[in-house]
C-alpha cells in the first residue's frame, strides 16, 4: 500500500473539504509541502516526483481561487477538478517517459532494479491504468456535479477511482513478475526487486 502515499494529500482534501474548499485546498497543501520536506530529509531524490509537484501545483492554484473567491462556481466541481487534475498528471508523466508510479516503486524495489526493461513496463502499464481511472472519474464528477447528483453517488465515484486501480496496483507486478520468472529463468532472488 506504499502507492497510496503520494494520494495522502488528495485524501486530506476530499475530507476537509466538507468544512469548506478552500480550507480542503490549503489542508491538501499543507499536508503536500510536509510530505515532501519528510521524503527530503528521508534522502529521498525528488526526480520522478512529478506526482507531488503536481499535487503541489493544483493545491497552490486551488487555495488561492477558494480564498479569493469562496463563492465560486467552480467549488461545485471541485472533485471533478481534482480527479481531472490527477489524471493529466498521470498522462503528462508517461508522455515524458517518467511514469508517476515509478517514484513510489522505488520506495520499495531494489536500485538495481530501476533500470531494467520489466521495472519500467510494470510502471508504464500501472501509470495508465491509474490515468484512465482519473479520467473516467473526473468525467463521471463533472455529470454528478452538472446534474445535482446526490453526494452519496460522489462519494462512490471517488472511491472507485481509488479502490480499482490500487488492487490492479497490487496485483499486476506479482503477475508481470512471475512471466517473467518463467520466461527468463531469473532466479528466484530478483523476485522481490520487480515490485512496485
Amino acid at each position: 500500500m506504499n502507492y497510496l502515499r503520494g494520494f495522502i494529500p488528495w485524501l486530506v482534501f476530499a475530507g476537509v473539504s466538507t468544512a469548506g474548499w478552500q480550507w480542503g485546498a490549503l489542508a491538501g497543501l499543507a499536508t503536500a509541502v510536509v510530505l515532501l520536506i519528510v521524503d527530503r530529509a528521508a534522502g529521498l531524490s525528488l526526480d520522478l516526483r512529478l506526482l507531488e509537484y503536481g499535487t503541489l501545483v493544483f493545491f497552490t492554484a486551488l487555495a488561492v481561487l477558494a480564498f479569493a473567491r469562496p463563492d465560486s462556481a467552480l467549488k461545485l466541481y471541485g472533485s471533478a477538478l481534482s480527479m481531472g487534475w490527477l489524471a493529466l498528471i498521470a498522462w503528462v508523466s508517461i508522455a515524458v517517459r517518467r511514469p508517476f508510479t515509478m517514484g513510489m516503486a522505488r520506495r520499495v524495489a531494489p536500485p538495481e532494479v530501476w533500470h531494467t526493461r520489466v521495472f519500467r513496463h510494470i510502471n508504464v502499464v500501472l501509470t495508465a491504468v491509474w490515468a484512465l481511472s482519473f479520467t473516467l472519474c473526473a468525467l463521471a464528477q463533472a455529470a454528478a456535479s452538472a446534474y445535482g447528483w446526490n453526494a452519496a453517488f460522489s462519494i462512490l465515484i471517488q472511491l472507485a477511482g481509488f479502490v480499482l486501480p490500487a488492487r490492479f496496483t497490487a496485483a499486476y507486478p506479482e503477475r508481470v513478475r512471475a512471466r517473467y520468472m518463467n520466461a527468463s529463468g531469473a532466479r528466484s532472488d530478483l523476485q522481490g526487486g520487480l515490485a512496485s
